[in-house]
């Protein structure tokens, strides 16, 4: 049979076409299975090492918090996701920040198979970059350097915000409380918990005189109309200090402090205001 130049075309077009479908097909061809990802306690990361906080202490740290659904917990160096999907359980909004890729999709897994995937986020990033300014509750597991690298991060929260950790400390920064788990737990049992102060730092201004106040953390020192405070604590905006024996509490709201006074008889009102 004599073709035609036509008819040549078309066949060689559909050879063509054909030949590159093929190798379509084989270039898609299905890749072989990767092995799931597994985390090995003690691997190494980019900041710290992977090792998980056993689950009692995970509910201990944020009974410690006092975590309810109005807060929004952050964890650095997230890991597998179990301190922010506990928070999740709890009705919380949370998001874990990892740096290892293969620890966030894993983080994922284990929140959807928890069924909290919509309160529970994870997102791939170095933790000292974080934004952790919506945080109310940081629920964290890092090592002191970590600790004292974040500290200033930590310091500029909300007054009131709550940082639990798995048995590191914050050097400088004494916890408000801690507590240990007694039973049924071998090795990181120790839950610490400091509560972000006012800035309070300064020379205020009320009815019986000035109000000087330095503040180491939570901790306050200074006087009133020159006579030393004794006892001056922070928990979050609360203040409470003693002038001999009368003791004096208040709100701190930023350049503001409303309160009360009690000195043997019945309960005062006092207030004071910033000057510097």
């Amino acid at each position: 049979m004599i073709w035609s130049s036509s008819v040549r075309r078309i066949a060689s077009v559909g050879v063509l076409v054909l030949f590159a479908t093929g190798s379509a097909f084989a270039q898609q061809a299905p890749a072989p299975p990767q092995e799931e990802f597994v985390p090995q306690v003690g691997q190494a990361g980019k900041d710290v090492v992977w090792v998980p906080t056993p689950p009692e202490l995970v509910e201990a740290m944020l009974d410690l918090a006092k975590v309810t659904p109005q807060d929004y917990v952050m964890d650095l160096g997230s890991g597998d996701g179990r301190n922010v999907i506990a928070a999740a359980r709890r009705g919380a909004n949370a998001m874990g920040v990892e740096y290892n890729p293969n620890m966030v999709q894993l983080s994922k897994k284990n929140a959807a198979a928890a069924g909290v995937a919509a309160k529970a986020q994870f997102v791939e990033g170095d933790m000292y970059k974080a934004d952790i300014s919506k945080a109310s509750v940081m629920a964290l597991f890092l090592l002191p350097s970590n600790m004292l690298e974040l500290r200033d991060k930590f310091l500029n929260l909300r007054p009131g915000s709550r940082i639990v950790s798995n048995t590191f400390g914050i050097e400088g920064w004494t916890p408000d409380e801690t507590v240990t788990i007694e039973k049924g737990c071998s090795a990181w049992c120790t839950a610490l918990l400091w509560i972000v102060p006012s800035r309070v730092a300064g020379t205020w201004r009320t009815a019986e005189g000035n109000l000087v106040l330095e503040q180491q953390y939570q901790n306050v020192t200074g006087t009133l109309n020159g006579k030393p405070i004794e006892s001056g604590k922070l928990r979050g905006d609360q203040l409470r200090f003693l002038v001999g024996t009368a003791e004096y509490t208040g709100k701190v709201n930023g350049t503001r402090i409303d309160g009360s006074l009690r000195s043997g008889g019945p309960a005062e009102t006092w207030t004071a205001t910033k000057t510097n």
